[in-house]
C-alpha cells in the first residue's frame, strides 16, 4: 500500500478508517498514520459528509451498488479545509464475517486546471469565430450606411440636415471602429507587421500617455540594454499599450504607479512552459504592472472575453482587453495575467524574437546540455498561497536535489520556524493573505533566524508594490514566471 502513488484507504462498515497509506496522508494533509481511527467523513466536504452515512446504510440494507465497483469524480476536503477534485473507486470485501470497503483516490487537481484552461481557450476561440462573422456583416451594413450619408452630404443638404448627417456619420464611424477591434480579437483583422524594437514603441506610446493620464500617476520604465527585434504591427501595439495603461489608471482612481518593462526571455524547460502555456523558445516579454485595486478570480478568468467589463458604470465596452488578446495571438505571441486583489495587476505580452532559433520542446524530466547546479539535501521552505503554483515550485525544487517543506501563508511559515522546524532557505511569495506578507515574513526571519537564507518571488514585473507593502530593496526578487536554471542558480548563490 505504501508503495502505491495513489491514496488507498480501508474502512469498516461504520466508515471508520482501518488503514491508510502514505499517499493518503499526503493527499489530505495529515500526519503519517493519523487518519487511522477517524471517520471517512473528515475527507469530504460537509454537504457530502452529511449524506454519506445514509448512502452506506442504504447499501448495507439493500445491497444496491450505486457506487461500489464504479469509479467516479468527486470532491475531497483536505485537513486545512480546501476542497479539491479527485477520482474515487470503491470496492467491497467480506473478510471473516466483517464488511470492509477499499477506496482508491487519485488527485485530479492538475487535470482540472488543464481542462479549465483548455475550455477557456476554446470558449475564446468560439467567441472569436462568432464575433468575426458578426463584425464582417456589420462592416457591410456600415459601408452602405456611411456611403449613403456621404452621398447626401454631396447633394447639398440645408444646415439642419447637415447637422443630422454629421451626427449619423460620427456614430457610423464609431461603429466601424468597434467592429475593427472585434476583428482583431477574432484574429481576422488585417495587421501590417514590421520589424520593430519594443523599447522604441513603448517610448512612442509613453509620449502620448504622459500627456493624458494626469499628474497623479507615475510611469516607470525598465528596459533591458539589449533586446531582440520582433515582427508586429506598431499601430496595434501602441493601441494595446494605451489600452493596458488606461486600464491601470482606472484601477488606481486615487493615483498610483505603473511600470513598463521590456526584456528578452528564454522559455527552455517544461516547468516554465507549463506555467505560461507557451511553447519553449526565444521571446521578447513586455510587462505592464500597476499597484491598483487588482482583479477578482472571476474577473481574471473572463478578462479577455469581449463585452465583459467591470466598468459598466463608467461606460466600459469590454473590448479593450479582448482587442489586446487578439492582437497578441494574431502576432504569434501569448499573453499572461497575474493579479492580487488590493495589490495590483501585471500583464505579460510575449512576442517571438526574430533571428533566434526556437528550442525543441523539452519533455518533463529532460534537461539542457548545461546541467543546473544541484542541491545536496538542504531544506527549502516554500511559502505560496496559490496551490497550483506551490505544487509546481515543490516539484522544481525537489528535482534540484533539495528537501522541501511547504506553507500556504506567511503566518503558517513563521509558526513552523518558531516550533523548531529546521530550514536552510525560505522561498516565499510576496503577496499573500494573512498578517504577514512576504516582506514582513522575510524581516522576521532575518531577525529571529539569521542562519536561514531568504529568496522572494513575485508575479509583478518589478518591485512596483514594494513601498505599498513596507518592503525594501535589500531582497533579490525572482520574478514569475522564471526559468528552472534561474531558480537553481539563485538557490546555489544563497547556499
Amino acid at each position: 500500500m505504501d508503495a502505491a502513488t495513489d491514496a488507498i484507504i480501508v474502512a469498516d462498515r461504520h466508515g471508520m478508517m482501518q488503514r491508510a497509506n502514505d499517499a493518503a496522508d499526503r493527499l489530505f494533509g495529515y500526519d503519517a498514520g493519523s487518519l487511522v481511527g477517524q471517520s471517512v467523513n473528515v475527507l469530504m466536504p460537509r454537504a457530502l459528509a452529511e449524506l454519506h452515512d445514509g448512502f452506506m446504510a442504504h447499501h448495507l440494507a439493500t445491497g444496491e451498488r450505486r457506487i461500489i465497483g464504479i469509479g467516479r469524480d468527486v470532491e475531497g476536503s483536505r485537513r486545512d479545509g480546501t476542497v479539491f477534485p479527485l477520482h474515487l473507486s470503491v470496492g467491497r470485501a467480506d473478510i471473516g464475517g466483517e464488511t470492509m470497503f477499499i477506496g482508491i483516490l487519485h488527485d485530479l487537481t492538475d487535470r482540472s486546471a488543464t481542462h479549465e484552461a483548455l475550455a477557456r481557450s476554446q470558449r475564446l476561440d468560439a467567441v472569436g469565430q462568432l464575433t468575426g462573422g458578426i463584425a464582417h456583416d456589420f462592416n457591410n451594413l456600415l459601408t452602405v450606411i456611411i456611403g449613403n450619408l456621404e452621398l447626401l452630404q454631396i447633394r447639398g443638404p440645408d444646415d439642419r440636415q447637415t447637422s443630422l448627417i454629421d451626427d449619423a456619420l460620427a456614430s457610423a464611424e464609431l461603429g466601424a471602429d468597434l467592429t475593427s477591434r472585434l476583428l482583431v480579437f477574432a484574429r481576422k483583422g488585417n495587421l501590417k507587421p514590421v520589424e520593430v524594437d519594443l523599447r522604441e514603441q513603448c517610448r512612442d506610446a509613453l509620449a502620448i500617455l504622459r500627456r493624458t493620464i494626469g499628474e497623479r500617476y507615475t510611469i516607470r520604465t525598465d528596459f533591458a540594454k539589449t533586446v531582440s527585434q520582433v515582427m508586429i504591427d506598431p499601430v496595434q501595439l501602441q493601441s494595446a499599450l494605451i489600452n493596458l495603461a488606461l486600464n491601470a489608471r482606472d484601477a488606481m482612481p486615487e493615483g498610483g504607479e505603473f511600470l513598463i518593462s521590456v526584456a528578452d526571455v528564454t522559455i527552455d524547460d517544461h516547468y516554465m512552459a507549463q506555467e505560461t502555456d507557451i511553447q519553449p523558445g526565444e521571446y521578447v516579454r513586455l510587462f505592464i504592472s500597476d499597484d491598483g485595486a487588482g482583479m477578482s478570480l472571476d474577473a481574471q478568468r473572463r478578462a479577455f472575453e469581449p463585452f465583459f467589463t467591470t466598468k459598466t458604470d463608467s461606460g466600459g465596452t469590454g473590448l479593450g482587453l479582448a482587442m489586446v488578446y487578439g492582437f497578441v495571438r494574431q502576432s504569434g505571441g501569448h499573453i499572461t495575467l497575474y493579479s492580487e486583489l488590493g495589490h495590483g495587476t501585471s500583464f505579460g505580452l510575449y512576442f517571438p524574437a526574430l533571428g533566434r532559433v526556437h528550442a525543441p520542446y523539452a519533455a518533463p524530466g529532460a534537461t539542457d546540455d548545461a546541467e543546473p547546479p544541484m542541491g545536496s539535501g538542504q531544506v527549502v521552505l516554500v511559502v505560496e498561497d496559490n496551490p497550483h503554483v506551490r505544487k509546481l515550485s515543490i516539484a522544481r525544487i525537489r528535482d534540484l536535489g533539495y528537501q522541501v517543506l511547504e506553507a500556504a501563508t506567511g503566518d503558517e511559515a513563521h509558526a513552523m520556524l518558531a516550533s523548531g522546524t529546521r530550514v536552510d532557505v525560505l522561498f516565499s511569495d510576496i503577496v499573500m493573505p494573512g498578517a504577514l506578507n512576504g516582506y514582513d515574513l522575510a524581516a522576521l526571519v532575518r531577525k529571529e533566524f539569521p542562519d536561514v537564507k531568504i529568496l522572494l518571488t513575485s508575479g509583478y514585473a518589478s518591485d512596483v508594490i514594494t513601498n505599498r507593502m513596507g518592503g525594501t530593496g535589500t531582497y533579490r526578487i525572482l520574478h514569475k514566471p522564471y526559468r528552472h536554471s534561474d531558480l537553481a542558480e539563485r538557490l546555489q548563490e544563497l547556499l
